[in-house]
């Protein structure tokens, strides 16, 4: 069977690009993560952009274990905040991955900003590399407004006060299966589905 790897540490963002990757149906594949395989020295995320540090993960994973490797970078750009944070989203509060310090942090900054400015969207880059040096990369975008408190229990990151433009619900109120129909980064991966189904099909799915 062919093995992909999905690189990233991340439990949440996992379980929402596994659930993205399985309903892009790619064949008798293993999806295998950062844990299943041998631990390496991870690179710190020091790109300017979404696409340049997606395409520095999936470097770093082809090139330690041989695996077709997938990797996404994604955060929230903020209108009000001239684009901001960006790709220091998971870092926005100072620690990596502090959802709630992030989300608090944030709504302060924005807290004068009446609603018609809180324009935002959700950006994903995702990047393919295969071990013989094949590289893709795309990009998926939601635009949307931010809520003034947070709303709904699902999700993870700026979820519960993102609302997607059509919509009255923030992604954190939607049901998983709807929100990565639209979502950012189930836009990426739909788009990366082509590319990523012949790497795939070429691939010796080398240990």
């Amino acid at each position: 069977m062919t093995r992909l790897l999905v690189a990233t540490r991340n439990r949440k963002k996992l379980d929402e690009l596994h659930r993205i990757l399985v309903s892009i149906d790619l064949g008798a594949v293993e999806l295998l993560t950062l844990a299943d395989v041998p631990e390496y020295e991870e690179v710190p995320e020091t790109g300017a952009t979404f696409e340049e540090n997606a395409l520095l993960k999936a470097r770093e994973g082809a090139r330690h274990t041989g695996l077709v490797t997938v990797a996404d970078d994604s955060g929230l750009a903020v209108d009000a905040l001239n684009g901001m944070p960006g790709v220091l989203s998971a870092r926005w509060s100072g620690g990596h991955g502090d959802d709630a310090a992030n989300l608090d942090l944030l709504l302060a900054q924005i807290s004068d900003v009446p609603a018609e400015r809180r324009g935002a969207a959700f950006v994903c880059a995702a990047a393919l590399v295969t071990p013989d040096g094949g590289e893709e990369v795309v990009v998926g975008r939601v635009d949307g407004t931010l809520t003034s408190e947070p709303r709904g229990d699902g999700g993870f990151g700026y979820d519960p006060i993102f609302v997607p433009t059509g919509h009255s619900r923030t992604t954190a109120e939607m049901p998983a299966e709807e929100k990565d129909q639209l979502s950012h980064r189930g836009r990426a991966l739909r788009a990366l589905a082509g590319p990523l189904t012949t790497a795939l099909a070429t691939s010796t799915g080398a240990n």
